[in-house]
């Protein structure tokens, strides 16, 4: 299928491993030039490495930490620069850190907020400056399927993510006019560095080792197995085309049916 992304402009947050990084070279094999950031320089400078490997194409690469304000402001400059404009968004982030209610104090929300909500408000005001000019963009959030499941011990992403989907669902019908659609991607369990972080966190409690946590949580899924990190990809570039023109506003989660909710 021809999704006729080639030349779009596309910015990728949070890039440099798992779903980002998958979704950039989705993007590439798709012909569109691609963008990514990430906090890490080292981590980019690999990832923008074994892309090109692969692809035999690079995206251009920006050092981005996404809790900071000026930095958003310089990634979408730089972007702006090399390529003329962002017609697709893809706001992803690393999840907060895991923990319960009593253990997390102020400046553990705030840091949680700055990561997940604040930092896709910032990249979207910017990026949506040239989708309005030209009367067309797409906006893609990251997500989890905690949004439509809470997750336990990881409170942090199951309220500011659940906050992320309900701002992009209100934008979706501000901006439908112009021709701009705004939505979320839920991944499930889904073999990236966050999950083997969350696996050795519940191992640790558990008092059993981060390969049975794996295995359990596979054995949680109807399809028996965890996700990877190109099944999530292959929907965000499909919301990006033009075939996706008419969906807007949803939540949809790439979980193997883990999600027991009828919508």
């Amino acid at each position: 299928m021809d999704l006729n992304l080639n030349n779009k402009r596309v910015l990728i947050t949070a890039a440099s491993s798992g779903i980002g990084k998958a979704i950039a070279e989705a993007f590439l094999e798709e012909g569109a030039e691609v963008a990514i950031c990430s906090r890490n320089k080292k981590n980019l400078i690999n990832a923008v490495k074994e892309i090109k490997k692969s692809k035999m194409r690079e995206p251009l690469w920006v050092v981005c930490n996404i809790n900071k304000k000026a930095d958003i402001e310089h990634t979408v400059q730089v972007v702006n620069k090399e390529f003329g404009g962002i017609d697709i968004l893809v706001n992803n982030c690393g999840g907060p850190e895991p923990g319960y209610f009593e253990n997390l104090n102020d400046k553990k929300w705030k840091d949680a907020f700055d990561q997940v909500m604040l930092s896709a408000i910032r990249f979207t005001r910017l990026a949506l400056l040239n989708m309005i000019a030209q009367e067309w963009g797409r906006i893609i959030n990251i997500t989890s399927i905690s949004v439509k499941q809470p997750i336990d011990n990881l409170i942090l992403s199951n309220s500011l993510r659940s906050g992320l989907t309900a701002m992009a669902k209100t934008l979706s019908n501000e901006v439908g006019k112009y021709n701009i659609t705004v939505n979320n991607v839920a991944p499930g369990y889904t073999l990236t560095p966050r999950l083997y972080e969350l696996a050795f966190a519940r191992a640790k409690e558990a008092g059993v080792t981060h390969e049975d946590i794996l295995v359990s949580m596979a054995n949680e899924v109807p399809m028996n197995r965890l996700g990877r990190p190109d099944e999530i990809a292959g929907l965000v570039t499909f919301l990006a085309s033009d075939r996706a023109g008419y969906i807007t506003g949803t939540t949809i989660p790439v979980d193997g049916g883990i999600v027991k909710s009828v919508l």
